[in-house]
């Protein structure tokens, strides 16, 4: 069996969707011809842990975990934060934009911080790789990124030892949503920049989370980039029953920043608030993640306040269980003129539910285009109050449809066929350094 090195800074028992992505190729790897080899950083590092993904790793599978200086507990000392409590980020939450520390924070993370906080787990990430290949073998490489940390490791190493390098991204690095609001110098652009092209220029393949964002990559010159959904895993809905009651429960789980204010919802629950209790006798909003304070306000100050329930932070598990109880998804994304191609990871297990979805964001996004194939739900944009409200009207006033279709549909974005797409561009780089050498 072909073998590939996997570098992915998170890895269970960490939580958070970030992991979910290199967890679930390892998964199906095998059942595709390949053996992979993890290289991560220690579970101390982790801002979020859940336990239940331990559940989805392979049996015997090699783990080498390797420790790195990470600067987020020093961050959290300075900044007043609790250790003990996650540090998510910093740029899309309001209630401390004025904060002075969280400036230049935010400026240190964009300048000197390159290619992100976790630029610390490098070096010793690439001496255990370095060691370990001085007596072992692998075909090729695969890298994820965010953080693209690991986009520099498996490149200094694909430099060194000249092995097939796929290189796949969450997030883009210069040309992501958020990275304008990093306080960057013209200077860090140029540093950031270099490393992003390097590694453009090395990776024998390269895919990335949605197809606009693979058009801004050929635009940075890679023209055979290569769209790799995020995907959910149907053995995660083995025993997911969607629950249908009759009052209106709108769920949110994820972060919900001061970059994603749901004000239309708000807006269209306030104005429907009482027809709601009448016609359907209940109405409850369940958000979990983290949830900005100005969101909190802006639905107290509509009158919803009593409708509100906080979730905090809690398991994946609960997170599918909290969907199958709801009447209605929801999903901001980031309101930001470049996020086009920014499709959140749990869109998919969203879709798989049979639940029917309110997204917020571009009418020409692609998550707006996968709502639409599916027939999983709508989008409207940050002004379309009056269309969400119309939305939720025509909901409560009749009987919710099924879904089901949008299930069957679904199956395209399975982790099992996904990483089946992915050994196959893994087997052609392969093929192809053979052919080059003969």
């Amino acid at each position: 069996m072909k073998k590939v090195l996997i570098i992915t800074y998170y890895w269970p028992p960490a939580g958070g969707i970030g992991v979910l992505r290199c967890l679930k190729i390892a998964k199906y790897l095998r059942d595709n011809g390949w053996e992979p080899v993890i290289f991560t950083s220690t579970a101390s590092e982790y801002e979020f842990l859940d336990d239940r993904n331990h559940t989805d790793v392979p049996e015997n599978l090699e783990v080498h975990r390797i420790k790195g200086f990470n600067p987020t507990a020093l961050f959290k000392r300075i900044s007043g934060r609790a250790a003990e409590k996650p540090l998510l980020d910093i740029i899309a939450n309001s209630s401390r934009s004025n904060n002075l520390i969280d400036n230049i924070g935010i400026w240190i993370r964009g300048n000197f911080f390159i290619p992100d906080a976790r630029m610390f787990w490098a070096k010793p990430a690439e001496k255990a790789i370095r060691d370990w290949l001085m007596t072992n073998q692998c075909d090729a490489l695969f890298s994820d990124g965010p953080p693209h940390t690991n986009t520099l490791v498996a490149l200094k190493i694909a430099n060194a030892f000249d092995i097939p390098w796929l290189a796949d991204f969450q997030d883009p690095w210069t040309q992501a949503d958020y990275y304008a609001h990093m306080k960057i110098t013209p200077w860090a652009h140029k540093v950031h920049r270099k490393w992003e092209s390097r590694a453009l220029e090395k990776a024998n393949f390269i895919c990335i989370a949605s197809p606009s964002w693979a058009d801004d990559l050929k635009a940075l010159g890679r023209n055979d980039a290569e769209v790799l959904y995020y995907g959910y895993d149907e053995a995660d809905f083995e025993n997911y029953e969607p629950i249908h009651n009759t009052g209106l429960t709108i769920f949110h789980g994820g972060l919900l920043g001061k970059d994603r204010r749901p004000r239309p919802l708000i807006d269209a629950l306030s104005n429907l608030k009482e027809t709601i209790i009448e016609q359907r006798g209940h109405l409850e909003i369940r958000l979990a993640g983290s949830v900005d304070q100005a969101v909190i306000d802006d639905f107290e100050n509509a009158g919803l306040g009593g409708h509100l329930n906080i979730l905090g932070l809690i398991p994946r598990q609960e997170v599918l269980a909290e969907m199958a109880k709801a009447s209605i998804l929801l999903l901001p994304i980031n309101d930001a003129p470049n996020a086009k191609g920014r499709i959140p990871g749990k869109l998919f297990e969203m879709v798989r539910s049979e639940k029917p979805i309110i997204a917020l964001g571009q009418r020409n996004g692609d998550v707006a285009q996968i709502l639409s194939a599916t027939g999983a739900g709508e989008t409207f944009e940050y002004d379309d109050s009056k269309e969400v409200q119309q939305y939720i009207s025509d909901f409560i006033s009749n009987h919710p449809r099924a879904m089901q279709e949008s299930t069957l549909l679904a199956i395209d974005f399975s982790n099992e066929r996904l990483t089946k797409q992915v050994s196959g561009w893994l087997d052609a780089i392969v093929s192809n350094k053979e052919s080059t050498k003969h």
